[in-house]
């Protein structure tokens, strides 16, 4: 998931049912928010959108996932244990037959949207198609598994084939291409929650109506958007997920240090776990009140992607050069020292992540002049020295600092380079978008569930398409794609004893350089006083557990 928000378009946005939902939304938020306390999030970054169907991205997934629950969720727990998927709108865990092939579930009776509008099992392919008609930048997980997906998304059938409900009952069944281990993990995307049937095919500035502890309102695009306690929640509460406590406001500030300030002086109540806290403020966080602030690892690789499709990248000594050429340690430094140096895709805390020496250095090692004039010679090899390259940019701390740092080694190896700048919030679907054919820049993903498979994503050239396209590089290689056919359809119980398959694997694409990692972070947990801090969840997914906010003792 981009964390600046897997961000797919260019505003904060959603969809809506129409005039009717949109007012009843807004006066059950108004009476609602009256009635109970508000805490102020801030985010560096607005979501890409609030819409489930659309948003890519952990701001936009943060507040999805305790809005619009699917069959299935995540455990409310820190760590590995927020990892375990658990029954939502299901009854119980699905029933898998067919060689892994066919998932069948059972709605819980007696479901509500935040509207009051009843919750129907038809609303399931509903919501899926949805996905699929707005162009969700994850709907390979759908396309490349569900039957009929495909055939329409392209326009050459009304509905999914591989999908049927009966509303009398609840049963729902889908029917895959192929077994897919971790397909129970898609079904607990926010972008497989429920929406009613009808909700329109296109994203507008309101959310749509959802069954979960909050519902989303009051959406300033790229500045606002509170996250309001469903006021029918409470009597339907589904065991494991808690009902809210507390109202939340959201709001933007693209200044990590003005956001790092509000927190500290309590004009603000949680700041952003996907954020950066200002270096110059850090030590006085941790001697003026440790027992606000906290840092947590989290499963994310920070890399820059390199186009193999064009030149010079298209070349792997040009690609090989580059790997070797950047000092990491100059790069966690920019970062708070908060990166730890890396190389390989799969990050730490991830099954598979390889435990060999990296292929061109240590990254904990800073290159020396001997290994940068070997660049040189390498680049010269590939006929490459001079070459034109852009470097793609978003426009927050301390990213821009990072690709500041990735262009001036580039210069330096010889190459011709431009920054290009982005807004945040049109970053990743400008990058995405096959047209541009970027060449080189900025990216990250944060687990979307605990399987390698997720970031093999990003690799697969089926996740190759026209608008938000997440193969930024767009890889497209024969061994990879074998291997991920086969491991993807490895069942949960049987991926500990392939770790060292995936690990060949891992080692391999660090091997042919077709990404630039350098690192992985760990997150901040930074409060207020008026928060209650030790009851704090960061899921390690979707960031903040919002149904852990509280306030006072």
């Amino acid at each position: 998931m981009r964390t600046s928000l897997r961000v797919m378009l260019g505003a904060v946005v959603a969809v809506a049912l129409g005039t009717a939902a949109t007012l009843w939304a807004t006066a059950a938020g108004a009476a609602h928010s009256a009635a109970a306390t508000t805490v102020t999030l801030l985010y560096g970054t607005a979501p890409d959108y609030l819409d489930p169907q659309e948003s890519y991205t952990t701001q936009g997934a943060e507040a999805d996932w305790v809005s619009y629950l699917g069959l299935y969720s995540y455990a409310h727990a820190n760590g590995s244990a927020g990892g375990v998927v658990i029954p939502a709108l299901a009854t119980a865990q699905p029933k898998i037959t067919n060689g892994g092939k066919t998932y069948t579930m059972t709605l819980r009776k007696n479901l509500v949207y935040s509207n009051g509008k009843a919750v129907k099992a038809s609303d399931f392919a509903y919501s899926i198609e949805r996905a699929l008609k707005l162009n969700w930048g994850g709907d390979p997980f759908y396309t490349g598994y569900i039957v009929g997906a495909t055939a329409y998304q392209k326009g050459k059938a009304t509905t999914i084939s591989g999908i049927s409900a009966n509303d009398a009952t609840g049963k729902i069944t889908v029917h895959l291409l192929s077994a897919y281990g971790p397909f129970e993990n898609i079904l607990a995307f926010p972008s497989s929650g429920f929406v009613p049937t009808g909700t329109i095919m296109k994203v507008t500035n309101t959310a749509p109506p959802g069954v979960g502890p909050y519902m989303i309102t009051n959406i300033v695009p790229t500045k606002s958007w509170d996250g309001t306690i469903n006021p029918y929640y409470a009597k339907e509460a589904i065991p494991g997920i808690p009902v809210a406590h507390v109202n939340v406001a959201a709001k933007v500030e693209s200044n990590t240090t003005t956001e790092t300030e509000d927190v500290l002086n309590n004009s603000a109540d949680l700041f952003d776990t996907g954020d950066s806290i200002a270096p110059s403020l850090l030590a006085q966080i941790k001697s003026q009140d440790a027992s606000r602030y906290a840092t947590t690892p989290v499963v994310q690789t920070f890399y820059f992607f390199m186009n193999g499709t064009i030149k010079p990248f298209n070349s792997q000594l040009v690609r090989e050069a580059v790997v070797m050429s950047v000092d990491r340690n100059a790069l966690s430094r920019l970062d708070g020292g908060n990166l730890v140096p890396g190389c390989y895709f799969l990050p730490i805390g991830m099954l598979g992540h390889p435990t060999k020496p990296c292929p061109y250095g240590n990254p904990a090692v800073s290159p020396t002049a001997a290994t940068l004039a070997k660049a040189k010679k390498l680049i010269a090899q590939a006929g490459d020295t001079g070459a034109a390259v852009n470097v793609y940019s978003e426009e927050r701390q301390p990213r821009t600092q990072f690709v500041t740092y990735y262009a001036s080694v580039l210069s330096s190896l010889g190459f011709k380079v431009t920054i290009k700048p982005i807004i945040d919030t049109n970053y990743f679907p400008t990058v995405g978008n096959l047209k541009l054919n970027a060449q080189t820049g900025f990216a990250d993903w944060l687990e979307d569930f605990p399987n390698p498979a997720d970031f093999y994503l990003l690799l697969d050239k089926n996740s190759i398409q026209p608008v938000n396209n997440q193969n930024f590089s767009q890889t497209n290689d024969p061994k990879i794609q074998n291997a991920i056919k086969q491991l993807d359809a490895l069942p949960p119980n049987q991926l500990q004893s392939h770790a060292a398959d995936w690990q060949q694997l891992d080692y391999y694409v660090a091997q042919k350089a077709y990404e630039l990692v350098y690192g992985y972070p760990t997150d901040p947990e930074f409060a207020s006083t008026r928060v209650n801090f030790k009851k704090l969840i960061v899921q390690p997914t979707y960031g903040w557990d919002w149904t852990s906010f509280q306030t006072g003792g």
